[in-house]
């Protein structure tokens, strides 16, 4: 028996209420012990799934009508199977664990559920009234309060992949731990795209403090008050970002040679500082540590009153490490001449796209997004709108 949760939204607490065993996992909604007959008309129990929309403070209504039964395909008290329902018969798996069996539709005469008590209790209903008819006791009501076995890293079900039935895919993403090197500009939006994906843990290393020019780089807005409170960076975008996502953990220090033992046993690491001089030892055990990272960096010039400007993406892996030593693919030298960048231009668009580039080359290592190509680097020249993809693992 475990505590009811305390913040569900209006329509699932009811459920809850009327004793019905229900948890939120995966972005799904679980309906368990739901008993029916099978063909043998022999009592078993199954499982209702279905995609959660809406939110905590938003009773949305359900996607569709169609439900997910995981179990025997049910049939009434005399073994005949429930063809009203049948919708599709198929085995597949959504919501981390959960093996489906069945389909079934259900159409309400308005043509859609008002919100997922209605939907969750018409399908219970329908399976269990014929349990009943042979055991007057048996019911899904079972009032073990479950809530959410989820292990979600958000502070919130995330019910964006859910309700566009992309979930399995996210999966790939879960079970992971990042590090991110470097909260500036491109930092703060690597880690603003990451705080969106299920990862257990996202490391924050940087040792400067936020500051006003800092806020126009970053993601989202500071107060006046907090940027005058000159709070490390780390400490500041952790508190922002944790009211979202658990594990984010921040590291109020530089990475040098002395500490990068730090940045060992990573899934990935992200490397968004600007002196390339400092990225030579962390490189060099990265590279040691048989671990996978992610380079990125921009060069920003002023070219007859206007800016020119490339953006660089390099992935290193232990299967794939020639091309950033052979091509040069990550500047180890101090930049030579000037660039516009190190002097803390604001560009915070060229930030973002940069550290787009760097979270699409991670999803796709992971396998969340599909890589036709796998190439390690590519370089953005925004004067011509160009993309220039090589070294192909």
């Amino acid at each position: 028996m475990y505590q009811k949760p305390t913040n569900l939204r209006a329509d699932v607490a009811r459920l809850i209420d009327d004793g019905y065993e229900v948890s939120i996992e995966h972005n799904h909604l679980i309906m368990c012990n739901v008993p029916y007959v099978t063909s043998a008309r022999e009592i078993k129990r199954g499982t209702l799934i279905s995609p959660l929309t809406g939110s905590f403070s938003e009773v949305a209504r359900p996607s569709d009508h169609v439900i997910m039964f995981s179990g025997d395909y049910p049939c009434d008290a005399h073994g005949k199977q429930l063809e009203s329902i049948r919708n599709a018969t198929r085995n597949e798996n959504v919501a981390g664990q959960w093996a489906i069996n069945h389909r079934f539709s259900s159409k309400p005469k308005r043509g859609y559920y008002l919100d997922y008590y209605e939907k969750m209790h018409t399908y219970a209903s329908i399976l269990a009234n014929q349990a009943a008819a042979l055991d007057p006791e048996c019911t899904a009501r079972t009032f073990r309060v479950i809530g959410s076995t989820d292990d979600s890293p958000f502070q919130y079900f995330d019910n964006a992949s859910g309700r566009v039935g992309i979930s399995e895919v996210t999966q790939k993403l879960t079970k992971r731990s990042i590090a991110i090197v470097g909260l500036g500009g491109t930092g703060s939006y690597v880690l603003d795209y990451a705080s969106k994906t299920p990862v257990d843990e996202i490391h924050l290393f940087d040792g400067d403090i936020f500051e006003q020019h800092t806020a126009f780089r970053c993601p989202g807005a500071a107060t006046i008050e907090e940027i005058m409170g000159r709070p490390p960076k780390v400490g500041f975008l952790a508190d922002k970002y944790g009211k979202m996502h658990r594990g984010i953990v921040p590291h109020g220090e530089y990475i040098t040679e002395e500490n990068v033992a730090q940045l060992e046993g990573f899934d990935m690491v992200f490397l968004c500082i600007d002196a390339n001089e400092a990225k030579v030892p962390i490189v060099q055990a990265l590279e040691s540590f048989d671990s996978k990272f992610i380079d990125v960096g921009i060069g920003v010039n002023l070219v007859r009153n206007g800016l020119t400007a490339t953006l660089r993406t390099t992935t290193s892996t232990p299967e794939n490490r020639q091309h950033v030593h052979d091509r040069k693919r990550i500047p180890m030298k101090a930049a030579p001449g000037n660039n516009e960048y190190a002097r803390n231009i604001q560009i915070a668009e060229l930030n973002a796209i940069n550290a787009g580039f760097a979270i699409v080359q991670w999803k796709q290592e992971c396998g969340f997004y599909r890589d036709t190509e796998h190439e390690l680097f590519s370089l953005f020249r925004v004067a011509d709108n160009h993309i220039l993809n090589e070294d192909a693992a």
